[in-house]
């Protein structure tokens, strides 16, 4: 009879390393494998969420609106460094409007209204009924020019209107004049200003300089819909961080002028391929004049690419070409990286200059951040996340009963017809046929990124606490040991994991 043998130890391999998901010849998507589940004995909120972006900057959220023109202007900005990540302003614009965003977002103050709709005493009632239907509220000021920076001359609100019958009169004879209003001086802080707002009764309370000139508003539903944010975003100022794109082209060299003196933290240099001397030029240039700012190179998707940005100085790596949703790179050029492969080969050979690794593309669902993250990357890029989020740039419409926004790619000729920006970034400003790297299209309504983010971070921490991992570096740190499971998926198993074997079914995410 056989010796019993003592199993209770004893626990069969499982899984593979990343560094063996990735060995093989053929290049992997996120949804080409799975990560196996570790040992939880954490709760999902006490999973650390800060990463590095750069070198010297580190984000509490590790999310980033992509430099898109249907994506991020000083709205997305404003509101991702609120929630702990980061907006790059897009460059398909000219040099001046791009400085006046980064401004707007290094000059937000939380709760105040810094860019309020403003009328005269010349106009009627039927301006104010017109701001609040395109608005949704009729608590407008009045200066002595109908702009802010003029005298303030009073207020007007619904209960100052309400029962008007002719809509003709002037604001003069309905408004709360000057003398009877209550407000805040210039440098009030926020919760001084509550106070104020709070003993007044007052809905709105306007802010005023030494001139007793309009500078801002704060409205008390604003106050209310309020809260902090302690995972912010900020300088050593205590001012938001804010990014932005410029190309390699010389005369993006004013336009960075300006985003620098407009107070910029973060420079992206926006190349569907960064392995070239203009960008390596460009990194140079930027290192000698402004030896403080923060640059991220690329995009790249090999440890060669990667090398070549890292010799030339750069801070941070933003990998991927052709896996955006809007990008046919890889279908027209024939040319790019499965985006899985890529943020692993890339994030591998970095580390060990201490450059981190930005995902960028391919990413649909927020399953797919965790793996980038599980791969290496230190933050991803979102671009189609946040492309019908009521902070980016654009109109909704409806189509078929559906509210979209449009979304494009950079790529693509109306995109490169409207700024140069896009044809630089592809390398085609001088090309007489211009070739679409990328499509237009639009996007399902996401509703606001205030609700949108908190969801996506949820979901990272539950990933990581099925993971084992309590933080991100420690997802990392799992990953290069080898701790950290893999496994492939076949189409079957892909099939398996999603929705399947309904009649019918409703997908809320939130």
């Amino acid at each position: 009879m056989a010796d019993d043998k003592d199993f209770s130890d004893y626990v069969p391999e499982d899984g593979i390393s990343a560094a063996d998901l990735v060995s093989g010849k053929e290049g992997l998507t996120y949804n080409d494998f799975l990560i196996l589940p570790g040992y939880i004995d954490f709760s999902s909120k006490d999973v650390t969420l800060s990463s590095p972006i750069t070198k010297k900057l580190t984000l509490n959220t590790p999310l980033i609106s992509s430099p898109m023109d249907t994506v991020t202007e000083s709205g997305m900005a404003i509101a991702m460094a609120l929630m702990g990540g980061l907006g790059i302003i897009h460059h398909n614009c000219a040099p001046e409007f791009q400085a006046d965003e980064v401004r707007k977002v290094k000059k937000f103050e939380q709760g105040f209204i810094l860019d309020p709709v403003v009328l005269s005493c010349k106009h009627t009632i039927t301006d104010v009924k017109k701001v609040k239907d395109i608005y949704g509220f009729s608590g407008v000021a009045i200066t002595d020019t109908g702009e802010l920076g003029g005298k303030l001359m009073g207020m007007v609100t619904s209960r100052d209107i309400d029962f008007v019958e002719d809509f003709g009169q002037d604001i003069s004879e309905v408004m709360t004049p000057r003398d009877k209003l209550v407000t805040a001086k210039h440098g009030t802080s926020l919760s001084e200003a509550n106070k104020i707002l709070q003993a007044s009764k007052k809905g709105k309370l306007p802010i005023v300089n030494e001139n007793d000139e309009l500078v801002g508003l704060i409205s008390r539903t604003d106050l209310k819909k309020n809260r902090e944010y302690p995972f912010a975003s900020k300088d050593k100022n205590k001012q938001l961080l804010v990014g932005a794109a410029i190309s390699t082209h010389e005369k993006d060299k004013k336009r960075l002028e300006l985003l620098v003196q407009a107070g910029v933290d973060v420079v992206i240099l926006d190349s569907s391929q960064g392995n070239s001397i203009y960008q390596i030029n460009m990194i140079k240039y930027i290192r000698d004049m402004y030896p403080d700012l923060e640059i991220i190179g690329g995009n790249v998707v090999t440890a060669n690419q990667a090398k070549s940005l890292i010799d030339a100085g750069v801070d941070g790596l933003r990998v991927g070409m052709g896996s955006g949703s809007i990008c046919i790179t890889q279908e027209v050029m024939a040319v790019g990286r499965p985006q899985g492969t890529a943020v692993y080969r890339v994030a591998e050979y970095a580390r060990r200059f201490k450059v981190p690794v930005i995902a960028d593309g391919g990413i649909t669902c927020v399953g797919h951040i965790t793996k980038a993250l599980a791969l290496g990357a230190s933050t991803v890029i979102m671009g189609s996340l946040l492309a019908a989020t009521s902070e980016s740039p654009g109109e909704y419409f409806y189509q078929d009963g559906v509210r979209l926004k449009k979304y494009r790619g950079m790529g693509c000729l109306e995109a490169m017809k409207d700024g140069v920006a896009s044809q630089e970034r592809y390398f085609s400003t001088a090309d007489a046929v211009k070739v679409a790297q990328g499509v237009s299209g639009s996007v399902v309504d996401r509703g606001s990124v205030y609700t949108y983010i908190p969801y996506l971070v949820a979901g990272i921490q539950h990933g990581c606490q099925d993971i084992g991992a309590k933080s991100l570096s420690q997802l990392r740190t799992m990953m290069y040991s080898g701790k950290l499971k893999f496994e492939k998926r076949t189409l079957a198993a892909i099939k398996e994991g999603g929705v399947h074997s309904l009649h019918s079914y409703e997908m809320k995410l939130f």
